[in-house]
């Protein structure tokens, strides 16, 4: 049975493995497979614990979806970021920050509960319009929130993605989709 309860601190590792094995996935093909090989659960766990998202006086809460105990999602949501900035925050809209699904859920109903709870918790902080950053070549993530009611709304960002060896980061575009928030 699958629950959905908010973050807390002992969570960081699991999250962390659901987001490598999510960017791993779901970045096959998009992104080089060196820069997906090397991705470090543990590191991304402790990025987690330095940003202090468990904190519940943090501006951006994070929702974990588990099945018998064991973390299968996860999404952040807050103010919205300009220019995907932490420290530059935009309290008129709300944004999903981060979505991720374990692999082996995908198709299952998870993604679809959990944007549902980010939804509920984004209403409950007032925000009645919301908006996400999406990597445009992530043809499966544009349809699920297509189908989820959002849309594009024409912004466009470059995610830098570093590469080894001194080389220049990869900038791979993404694509912002908004909708509004049914109170």
């Amino acid at each position: 049975m699958l629950t959905i309860r908010r973050e807390v601190p002992d969570d960081a590792e699991a999250i962390a493995r659901v987001h490598v094995r999510s960017w791993q996935a779901g970045y096959a093909g998009i992104m080089p497979d060196e820069v997906l090989r090397r991705l470090n659960p543990a590191a991304w766990a402790q990025r987690r614990r330095d940003l202090g998202t468990a904190d519940p006086e943090h501006p951006f809460t994070t929702l974990v979806t588990e099945v018998d105990g064991a973390v299968t999602g996860f999404a952040t949501f807050g103010p919205y970021r300009n220019d995907q900035d932490r420290a530059d925050l935009d309290p008129t809209y709300g944004e999903i920050v981060t979505m991720y699904v374990e692999p082996t859920r995908w198709g299952g109903g998870t993604g679809r509960a959990l944007l549902a709870a980010a939804h509920a918790g984004l209403a409950e902080r007032g925000w009645t319009e919301y908006r996400l950053w999406v990597l445009a070549e992530n043809v499966r993530a544009r349809h699920f929130y297509e189908r989820a009611g959002l849309s594009p709304d024409g912004a466009e960002s470059v995610y830098p993605v570093p590469l080894s060896g001194g080389q220049d980061p990869l900038g791979l575009v993404e694509l912002r989709y908004t909708a509004r928030l049914d109170h």
